[in-house]
């Protein structure tokens, strides 16, 4: 007897946490499987955001915090956000989530209902479309393929927009294609937004200093449309910091009340732990941000040569983030023994299940024609992936 709700039925599971849930049941199998799909740093916390935790601890951090988080951690939020941004936010602006994810799905709960329709360019985040689902939202796909840099243009943008248009969801640097907008292509974009003021930009900015083409800009520097933008952030990737759960949702007052409201009601505050911990890293010593995105840089640059050596996968240059996207579609209607490459998903569990390489197909992510492949791993790691992933592509006829 199925006693699941609609909303429930209607989900998708996170197909990138099922691949790498896939990748830790063979390795528990005594396989040794290389896992180059889940989107984590594989570094340590660093060790003065670690004290800071200690501290806390025995300091008795223990009982629950405001919802939004507590009043310093928002003052450093916005410290950063004006010292590294150049952006003016007051901490009643603020609200801190379990997770950036948590502050994405607080923004669209609060402003989607029945019918609204939010855009979303592909490719895309595989949450994105589901937090949509559980806002009973409609998400307008806008693609954008290889041939353009995977970044939309102002036309797309404009030609998505309809009455019902309630929200963008801008990912930059994006998971899962590492592209970055700049300045300008930026500027293009709010050209067009700044005649539909009834729109909410949700600027999902997690991988902001994981960035390989200099500063890094937000959408929320534009004056004209700065009071539509939820900027998303947090602490997971650029310190390392995945298991704290620590999020940020800076906004319009109205919207940063909405979303204390509705956290409220159903988790409280973060984890008062992480929250001291997330103050040490927005306030403290920043030199190993730059140590991690140095360390990436080099792995980007080792993995676009690695892809280069195998036939039939073409691949951008990413400017950020820690993946890269390459066309596998030239593999498709291949086989090897019984088993068919009809798709990227097909293509993803042949590498795992043939190579013993964990990889997460396009489709997931609105381009069933692409693979996205994690470089957050050791240089030797990716060296034996890539081989590993050459040889097993080579046996598809």
């Amino acid at each position: 007897m199925n006693q699941l709700s609609d909303r429930l039925n209607s989900l998708s599971p996170s197909e990138t946490l099922a691949m790498s849930q896939k990748s830790s049941e063979l390795k528990a199998q005594g396989i040794d499987v290389i896992n180059l799909s889940v989107g984590e740093p594989d570094f340590f916390t660093p060790d003065h955001i670690k004290a800071a935790a200690k501290k806390a601890i025995d300091d008795n951090f223990s009982f629950y915090s405001p919802v939004p988080g507590y009043m310093p951690l928002r003052k450093a939020i916005a410290a950063k956000l004006k010292n590294e941004n150049g952006l003016d936010y007051k901490p009643e602006q603020i609200v801190c989530s379990n997770g950036a994810k948590q502050s994405v799905c607080n923004t669209l709960l609060c402003i989607i209902g029945p019918e609204d329709e939010v855009i979303i360019p592909a490719p895309y985040w595989v949450s994105y479309i589901e937090m949509v689902k559980l806002a009973e939202g409609k998400s307008v796909i806008i693609p954008a393929g290889l041939e353009q840099n995977f970044k939309i243009t102002p036309a797309q943008l404009e030609a998505a927009i309809t009455p019902k248009t309630k929200a963008i969801i801008l990912c930059s640097p994006s998971n899962p294609t590492g592209s970055v907008y700049s300045k300008e292509e930026l500027k293009g974009l709010v050209d067009v937004l700044v005649k539909y003021p009834n729109i909410i930009v949700i600027a999902d900015e997690i991988y902001e200093h994981i960035n390989y083409i200099g500063k890094h800009e937000s959408i929320a520097q534009f004056p004209e449309i700065k009071e539509r933008v939820a900027l998303i952030n947090g602490v997971s990737k650029a310190y390392a910091m995945t298991g704290w759960r620590l999020g940020f949702v800076a906004a319009p007052e109205w919207l940063a009340k909405a979303s204390n409201k509705l956290q409220g009601q159903y988790t409280s505050g973060p984890s008062s732990i992480a929250q001291k911990a997330a103050e040490a890293a927005f306030a403290g010593d920043q030199a190993p941000v730059e140590e991690m995105r140095k360390a990436f840089e080099r792995r980007r640059n080792l993995v676009i040569e690695l892809v280069k050596d195998i036939p039939g996968l073409e691949c951008n240059v990413p400017d950020g983030a820690f993946y890269v996207f390459p066309k596998c579609d030239s593999y498709f209607g291949k086989s090897f023994g019984d088993r068919k490459i009809n798709d990227s998903a097909d293509l993803a569990m042949y590498l795992l299940e043939e190579g013993h390489v964990a990889c997460v197909g396009g489709v997931a992510f609105g381009a069933p024609e692409c693979i996205r492949m994690s470089y957050a791993t050791s240089d030797e790691n990716l060296v034996e992936a890539f081989n590993r992933i050459k040889q097993t592509l080579a046996k598809l006829k």
